[in-house]
């Protein structure tokens, strides 16, 4: 939900349009003028300003001109009395969102209004955030294991394609995807992903197509689906192989038609998005056993892509632990965080059984240990039960001495569950993997 300012200096305008839009979930905010908005607006930051256009003191024109010269990402809805059009006009130019008549026809036509201008921030968003973060894109720093991977997602990128990004939980499938998008034609439409495990079939439904006002209890107005905001770029499946029998039939459709209806509506929707999807499942067993529809998967695997395991790509350990330390220390304070050559030497003879995900749980533990700029070897708390970081990495495919690996993070998942009291959700994050993933290993080696 949004963060919302109402500016107005009639009470009662304040009180109606705070309760009507609380009453969406929304957290709003309210000022009797010009000067306490721009005071609030410098404090907390919101997503959207609803403001009267006269108002004592500075007016909702010149509170609109601040709010675009220094927070341009904050839309804004101005309210305007009948003989004022010429004003609305002229905050339309100046670049407000749209505007209401004063007094409002009803809290529907305000929550409407609220809505589409809230959607539009987020698609705006979704662009910016999609060129920002594949911009710094990076997939490898020489792996041989990665080299085809890079190779094959270079050929594909330029082509329409759905690609089928496969591979253990945290093994970079969402980089990858977006490494895609910036590499192809769609690059500078929105990159929008959804995770089919995050949420329970109805709300996945809506968040994927979209509603009407009505098609449910608490669909009170119309609501574009992520498909819908994806529209002339990418749209990110992960986690595909969590879609139930309905939502699967569903997608199929989408697919095979490239169109779709938003739930509880009649009209048809072109789908014009380029299709990745990913999955840390075993897609071919599960169509054995009849947990995922075959034509599905053949439409999903047009060029499927396996991402290697991080104890496959050894080579990149060093530079990727020293990038993602980097950020860590960025978003600690604590900018130019150093790994100590020991404590590099820890990492790379570690298997990371929860790949890149587990490495930067790891290494954020680290850095909030570490008193200074530099990460040594102690700061590092790695489950000894995940592998023994004494003997030497083995080649791809070979058993480690003693135990195999599916022995290894058998050991390590009862270690995990133990030392968190039985807590399972606890027990994933120290795994540094997701639950619905820890639940799949559990039944996978028979411990529930």
């Amino acid at each position: 939900m949004a963060r919302i300012l109402v500016a107005d200096d009639e009470e009662g305008v304040r009180s109606f349009i705070a309760e009507a839009l609380e009453v969406e979930g929304h957290t709003v905010t309210t000022a009797a003028d010009g000067e306490e908005a721009a005071r609030l607006l410098s404090k907390q930051g919101v997503d959207l300003l609803v403001t009267d256009l006269r108002m004592p003191g500075m007016d909702g024109l010149t509170l609109l001109r601040k709010v675009r010269e220094e927070q341009p990402d904050v839309e804004v809805v101005v309210l305007t009395a009948v003989g004022s059009v010429e004003s609305a006009v002229s905050a339309m130019k100046a670049g407000a969102f749209e505007y209401l008549l004063k007094p409002v026809g009803s809290p529907a036509e305000l929550r409407l209004t609220v809505a589409r201008a809230l959607e539009r921030r987020a698609l705006l968003n979704l662009k910016t955030e999609a060129r920002r973060s594949t911009s710094e894109v990076v997939l490898s720093w020489g792996a041989p294991t990665m080299g085809p991977v890079v190779e094959a997602l270079r050929k594909v990128a330029p082509t329409q394609a759905t690609v089928l990004l496969v591979g253990e939980s945290g093994t970079g499938k969402e980089v990858a995807a977006r490494a895609l998008h910036q590499w192809s034609e769609r690059s500078e439409g929105p990159f929008v992903a959804v995770n089919c495990a995050a949420l329970t079939e109805t709300l996945l439904e809506s968040e994927l197509f979209g509603h009407e006002k009505g098609a449910f209890t608490g669909a009170v107005a119309q609501r574009r689906g992520r498909i819908e905001l994806a529209q002339g770029g990418t749209f990110f499946l992960d986690e595909v192989g969590e879609l139930k029998a309905e939502l699967q039939a569903k997608l199929l459709r989408v697919l095979q038609e490239r169109r779709f209806e938003r739930v509880g509506g009649t009209r048809t929707l072109e789908a014009d998005v380029r299709w990745v999807a990913a999955t840390n499942r075993d897609l071919k067993t599960m169509m054995a056993h009849g947990e995922f529809r075959e034509d599905l998967y053949h439409r999903l695997a047009v060029f499927p892509i396996r991402l290697p395991s991080l104890r496959e790509r050894r080579e990149d350990l060093r530079p990727l632990s020293e990038l993602l330390l980097r950020r860590i220390g960025e978003e600690l304070g604590r900018p130019g965080l150093k790994l100590s050559p020991e404590a590099s030497e820890r990492l790379e003879s570690f298997s990371w059984p929860g790949n890149v995900r587990e490495l930067r749980n790891a290494l954020e533990r680290a850095a909030i240990l570490a008193d200074g700029a530099v990460v040594e070897s102690r700061h590092l708390w790695l489950d000894p039960t995940s592998a023994p970081t004494s003997t030497p990495t083995p080649a791809v495919g070979a058993r480690l001495p003693d135990k195999t690996l599916e022995e290894l993070e058998r050991m390590a998942i009862e270690q995990a569950i133990a030392d968190e009291g039985g807590n399972r959700k606890r027990a994933a994050q120290r795994l540094g993997i997701g639950l619905r993933t820890l639940y799949d290993k559990l039944r996978r080696y028979g411990m529930q």
